[in-house]
Parts: C-alpha cells; structure tokens; sequence
C-alpha cells in the first residue's frame, strides 16, 4: 500500500473515531448536563498537555530529520570519496588506473542496486559490498608506485580510500530505525492524553467544534507518521537517495 494512502488513512481515521465518540457521547449526555461547567483547572491541564506534547513531538521530528540529514551526508561523503580515486588514479599505468576504475564501478553498482535494496528491507549492508570494496582497498594500498609524481599520488588515494570505508561504516550504523521503543510508547501515549482531553472538556455542541476536533485529531496523525517515515533513513518515503553515487557515477544504475 503506498505511504500517502496510509497517511490519508490514518488521518481520516484519527479524525473520524474523535467525531464518532464525540456524536455518540453527545447523544448518552444527560439533558441537564451543561458542556460550559468546565472547572478551569481542567482548562489550564489542558492547556499545558498540549505545550508539552508539542514540544515533544517537535523534538521528535527534529531528531529523526537530523537522522535523515546525516544518512544523506554519510552517502555523499562516500561518493565524493570513491569519485576522487576514480580520478586521482589518471597518473597511473593505463592497465593499474583501469583495473582500479573497473573495481570502483563494480562496487558502485552494487551498492545502488543491491545493497541499497538490502538497507532498505533488512536495515544492513552486504557481505558483496564488504568484498568490492576489499578490493578497491587493495587495488589503491597493494600499488607500488613507479614515478616520483606517482608517488605523491599514492598517499592522497589512500586518504580517500579511508574517507570511503569511514563513510562507509557510518552508512552502516544508519541503516534501520533510530526511534527507541519507549520513545514511541511516549509519543503514542501522549497523543491519546492530548486527543481524550477533547472529551473531558466535552466539545461535542456545534459542528465547528466537531470540525476542529477531528482536525487536531488528523494533525497528530499527519505528525506521527512523519516522525515514522523518517524514522528509517534508507527507507520509506522521505529517505536518503543514491543520487550521489548516480550523480557521480552516471551508469552505475544500469
């Protein structure tokens, strides 16, 4: 099912279940019970329920944003890093710069097809990917350099090899979901206290109020399905792209 069917969803169902208690609260009512008799203790609880948990949720979204964001920063660092060799290695023979480039593609290619399937669906990278890029490390630190100019190529390769494998490594740690369990029991929890104080101060007297409960109701929901979607940074809707590496590498999707 695509995400902007279950956001709509969600949302219209958050919004539908607060109206559907409200209408049927409203008509179980005693007709002597006056909705404006609403202690203003309740109103001030209510008040600040929501503040907190809007902090809260803001929190929650920033953190999961930051997440997203560093996911991208860690795939374009590695690109960069692998580009860089691809170019660097001009001043070697003809057959180590092509064997070294071919190696470069290959792992590439890999990581924009399979691998990043692999991210995606089980939160890890491939034991394909550690062996490609093995190679590409033994290619560039194995060389002997012949040349004095080669030689003073040798050294910047392999600074770039290990900003790659370090990008590399943080990739991994980013793969999967970054949310704790408890935080999410807050976040849920929060939004049922937040959504029953609609009931304890008893809006169910005209339609604006009917309208403007299930509005706030579907907000949350729009909120807490942003913080899940970008929860998984390699995944889902909002994630981090591979454009990087096919930006850098343009027939690696191939």
């Amino acid at each position: 099912m695509p995400e902007w069917l279950v956001l709509t969803l969600a949302m219209l169902a958050a919004g539908a279940v607060v109206v559907v208690i409200t209408l049927v609260r409203h008509r179980r009512a005693p007709e002597d019970e006056d909705p404006s008799e609403t202690p203003d203790v309740i109103e001030y609880m209510t008040m600040w329920i929501g503040v907190v948990y809007a902090i809260v949720l803001g929190l929650a979204i920033a953190g999961v944003w930051e997440g997203r964001s560093a996911a991208q920063d860690h795939v374009q660092a590695e690109a960069t890093a692998l580009h860089e060799i691809s170019e660097r290695v001009r001043v070697y023979p003809a057959d180590e710069r092509d064997r070294i480039r071919e190696d470069v593609q290959a792992y590439v290619s890999h990581v924009v097809t399979t691998e990043w399937d692999a991210m995606a669906d089980r939160g890890e990278l491939t034991e394909r990917g550690d062996e490609l890029f093995a190679r590409i490390r033994q290619d560039v630190t194995d060389y002997e350099p012949a040349t004095d100019f080669e030689a003073q190529a040798y050294q910047p390769l392999v600074d770039q090899v290990t900003a790659a494998s370090q990008a590399r490594i943080s990739r991994a740690e980013s793969t999967g979901e970054t949310m704790p369990g408890v935080v999410w029991f807050g976040l849920v929890a929060g939004a049922v206290v937040t959504i029953g104080m609609v009931f304890v101060l008893q809006i169910r007297r005209t339609a604006r109020e009917l309208i403007l409960a299930g509005l706030f109701s579907a907000l949350i929901a729009f909120l807490l399905f942003l913080i899940w979607d970008f929860d998984s940074p390699y995944s889902r809707g909002v994630a981090a792209s591979a454009e990087p590496f096919l930006n850098l590498f343009p027939g690696a999707g191939g």
